[in-house]
């Protein structure tokens, strides 16, 4: 049994030992835990604005806003995921990689049936930026209908 073990952990060091095991370019995360950043050469968000107002509606009524926003990074800017805080808070964002330099634009739709009262919900961005989610908030106040 020890003669096993021996040539499975031989076996080991000599597969992780290859050169050609892992490709570094494919899993270089240049963020650490501290949250510094090693490499410069990542995408960023530049939003016009972070925050929308939709004021005060009727209880039932949808709106929607579209947050523009620019890639002042180094690298395209992929966004993997957009996730509302609720089921009422609907986001649709570009699906294709914008270039540094490249725009884009983030929609949200806020359904306010049986909603009422002062709303603030969060649309959460998942990106391949450094942090890597970001946070956009529409607000308002929903009267009864």
């Amino acid at each position: 049994m020890k003669k096993v073990l021996f040539w499975v952990f031989i076996s080991g060091l000599v597969a992780c030992g290859s050169k050609d095991s892992v490709n570094t370019d494919l899993v270089n995360n240049p963020a650490t835990a501290s949250g510094e950043v090693k490499n410069g050469n990542l995408p960023e968000f530049e939003f016009e604005s972070t925050e929308f107002d939709f004021g005060t509606i009727v209880e039932g009524q949808k709106v929607k806003h579209v947050f523009k926003f620019k890639n002042v990074g180094k690298a395209d800017l992929v966004i993997s995921d957009a996730k509302g805080s609720c089921g009422c808070t609907i986001p649709q964002y570009p699906e294709k990689p914008i270039p540094p330099g490249g725009k884009g634009e983030i929609e949200v739709e806020f359904n306010s049936s049986k909603k009422q009262g002062d709303q603030n919900k969060t649309v959460t961005l998942y990106a391949n930026t450094s942090p890597t989610e970001f946070v956009l908030r529409v607000k308002g106040f929903v009267k009864e209908g």
